[in-house]
């Protein structure tokens, strides 16, 4: 995957009515403080697409990238800051909830963990909600620079049994600051939207 140009599309908040986009969605979720905006960076090559920032919880809404004019990547609130009061959480559960049910376009949601700790009960709550919409989360192990590699295998353990996923489960150890992982997000989005295509030629 080559990417040629990404824009900012649209932001829906708590009460927006959500995009009846006619591209295919991919989605990215994960807990505030998970490098879910780095990630987003380095996969679209752009230094401050996503806003980072030293305070979790930036991302409040859903913000739909156009890719390429050829899919949406679809950046989902920052779940799980402990410092948010109960109120906003559940507004930001509701939102992401909301855009799993409804959205017609989702082909695949990522689901980010620190590959440093075993899921929390938010991730793992997540995790059921997303087999719940009938989905197969392709977890998304981040801040690989910050382990040994004779951790790795260990530590993708620990999240598959944490999450008690699913026995095919994909699960990408990625580094924001190295970039590894990065080609195996690519390999698998030009995957998803060549199926896409193909879907679409059969109906």
């Amino acid at each position: 995957m080559i990417i040629k140009n990404v824009n900012l599309e649209t932001v829906c908040g708590v009460t927006s009515k959500l995009p009846e986009n006619t591209l295919p969605e991919v989605a990215f979720a994960g807990k505030s403080n998970v490098g879910k905006s780095s990630l987003i960076n380095a996969i679209m090559n752009r230094k401050s697409l996503a806003r980072t920032s030293s305070q979790p919880g930036k991302t409040q809404t859903i913000n739909f990238y156009n890719v390429n004019d050829a899919f949406y990547l679809v950046d989902l609130p920052g779940y799980g800051y402990a410092k948010a009061n109960e109120q906003v959480k559940a507004q930001w559960g509701k939102m992401i909830e909301r855009y799993l049910h409804n959205s017609k376009q989702l082909k695949a949601v990522f689901l980010l963990i620190d590959i440093r700790h075993d899921p929390s009960a938010n991730d793992r709550e997540m995790y059921q909600w997303m087999l719940h919409y009938g989905y197969h989360p392709i977890i998304i192990a981040t801040k690989l620079d910050k382990i040994n590699r004779s951790q790795i295998q260990k530590q993708i353990k620990a999240v598959k049994v944490g999450l008690q996923a699913e026995k095919d489960t994909i699960v990408i150890p990625f580094s924001a600051q190295t970039k590894q992982g990065r080609e195996e997000i690519y390999d698998l989005l030009d995957r998803l939207l060549m199926e896409d295509v193909e879907n679409e030629g059969t109906l």
